[in-house]
């Protein structure tokens, strides 16, 4: 399955999707902050990276176009999660390089749905 790098600042729901995904059979990496998402990106070279938009040092957004800078992890595709469902921040999220965007809250078999279909859209199993 995947190799999957979730940057999500509140523990329990970090340690929700991780534990999410790795029933479905993922790999999973986690970061608790943007700016640990884009120093570990490099290092584990994730298939996907999932990320808040609200974080602490280093917002979604800002990781996401941090990430679109460095040549070994700007083509990984980023899924943004966020309880911030509003047009215009779906619009920046997508802006700034995410190929989707997941409102919280969700129920564990709807994100492992969607993840499923965004893995299979970018030809990953």
């Amino acid at each position: 399955m995947a190799n999957i790098l979730v940057a999500e600042d509140e523990r329990d729901i970090r340690e929700l999707i991780a534990f999410t995904l790795q029933f479905a059979g993922h790999q999973i990496t986690q970061a608790a902050n943007g700016a640990e998402a884009v120093e570990l990106a490099p290092q584990i070279k994730p298939d996907l990276i999932m990320m808040d938009v609200r974080m602490p040092k280093m917002t979604g957004y800002e990781a996401c176009e941090a990430l679109k800078q460095i040549d070994d992890v700007k083509d990984i595709p980023v899924v943004f999660l966020s309880a911030k469902g509003q047009d215009d921040e779906i619009a920046t999220g997508l802006d700034v390089g995410a190929i989707a965007y997941i409102l919280k809250p969700f129920a564990p078999d709807e994100l492992t749905r969607r993840i499923g279909e965004i893995l299979s859209d970018i030809g990953v199993n």
